[in-house]
């Protein structure tokens, strides 16, 4: 983690320092590794929270965007489940930044423990899933033109599989680490249908921005921009769904119609007709 609390104040991994863990107030250790980010660990190989996983410099440069009082926050729950969320803004939203895999359970039950949850994952992870996702964009269809939302079916995507079905949003980032200007975010609405998902690109700037401390002073609304989007989805569902039961049962009337054509009687000129074929007068 990149918190300890040493003598009651929230610090960085310091050498020398002893650190206490602010979640179970077990004893820390500074560490500081050639291929990871300084960073306090528990003795031994306990980890007082199994949701936590070890930190990257994407993970840093993420939660280096919030101010320091915001990062690394214990949330716990009515029932006294503790967990440490990467980002706890003063509107509420506690905002997760994924890079490992994360199994479906456990995304879940995090959905679930926190009440206004956000993922930004990590699209960089794998070599594949940025051009599989592309993929996935170039065959979906277009359901809004301001703001831009696509309809994609997650079958060659993996990362859409994988996230489907969340009850969070989620901003799946492509941006290589320091290259980020210009790259949007892409979210991924928590709503499904008929084998699709809706995205749209979101303004990583903007996504910063509405998180931001003085977000409710400029009328800046996360939970509102996520509320219309969602509406405009269920609307486009609602219609493409009417369209279907209208379709449905125009050939249900064609199919009736023809088959009480088929079970009129025989005419005495249809009877001649029918007779006459082959037969030369």
């Amino acid at each position: 983690m990149k918190f300890a609390l040493v003598n009651g104040e929230r610090v960085e991994a310091t050498k020398s320092a002893k650190g206490f863990c602010p979640a179970c107030e077990s004893e820390l250790i500074a560490r500081f590794c050639v291929n990871k980010v300084d960073h306090w660990a528990h003795k031994g190989n306990r980890n007082c929270d199994p949701w936590w996983e070890n930190e990257t410099e994407w993970h840093r440069a993420w939660k280096g965007q919030f101010p320091t009082e915001w990062q690394e926050v214990v949330h716990e729950a009515d029932s006294g489940e503790r967990h440490i969320a990467d980002v706890k803004t003063d509107q509420g939203w506690v905002i997760e930044f994924q890079h490992s895999f994360l199994k479906r359970e456990e995304r879940r039950a995090r959905d679930t423990f926190y009440p206004q949850l956000v993922w930004v994952v990590d699209g960089t992870r794998r070599n594949r899933d940025k051009s599989q996702f592309e993929n996935a964009l170039n065959g979906g269809a277009s359901i809004n033109a301001k703001p831009k939302i696509l309809s994609v079916f997650t079958d060659e995507c993996a990362l859409l599989r994988e996230w489907a079905g969340c009850r969070a949003p989620v901003f799946f980032d492509f941006a290589e680490l320091n290259k980020t200007e210009g790259v949007p975010l892409w979210c991924l609405l928590p709503i499904s249908s008929d084998g699709k998902v809706f995205v749209l690109p979101f303004s990583r700037a903007y996504f910063i921005k509405l998180h931001r401390t003085g977000a409710k002073q400029e009328g800046l609304d996360f939970a509102a921009i996520l509320k219309d989007l969602n509406e405009i989805v269920s609307r486009y569902i609602s219609h493409i769904s009417a369209q279907h039961r209208r379709s449905k049962v125009l050939n249900k009337f064609a199919q009736q119609r023809q088959y009480r054509r088929s079970r009129q009687p025989e005419s005495f000129q249809q009877y001649l007709k029918r007779t006459r074929t082959g037969r030369r007068f």
